[in-house]
């Protein structure tokens, strides 16, 4: 199977050995993405303002992809505090208004560079 690497500077770099996104088989896969601000490399603060950077960030990848939310079909969440699920849940739900993906969201203990928040996608390819 040949994989495809998709990069955009409208999202964060990566911040380890992996890539932002992997075409491969008919999907799109997204590593996790955090709160990163990509024109400053600085996280964000609050759990409202995380889940709005991290679901931009997602969204700079599939358009990179020229893909969109619609396109997604799984997405697993990590959450350093299962208190803070409804206020996710919210903004999460804006970006998927009709047909949502499955998912999974899961409590852990901590995420990269602090974050509160990490969520990760599977799109398939037009």
């Amino acid at each position: 199977m040949k994989k495809e690497i998709v990069s955009t500077d409208q999202a964060p770099k990566a911040i380890g050995p992996y890539s932002q996104g992997v075409k491969a088989g008919g999907f799109l896969f997204l590593s996790g993405s955090i709160a990163l601000d990509p024109a400053t490399g600085e996280m964000r603060q609050g759990i409202e303002a995380e889940t709005e950077q991290v679901m931009k960030n997602i969204g700079a990848i599939l358009a990179e992809s020229g893909l969109t939310f619609a396109d997604v079909v799984k997405t697993t969440i990590f959450l350093t505090d299962m208190a803070n699920f409804a206020t996710v849940n919210g903004i999460y739900g804006e970006y998927f208004k009709e047909n949502p993906p499955a998912r999974s969201t899961v409590e852990v203990k901590g995420l990269p560079r602090g974050a509160t928040v990490e969520i990760e996608v599977i799109a398939v390819l037009g």
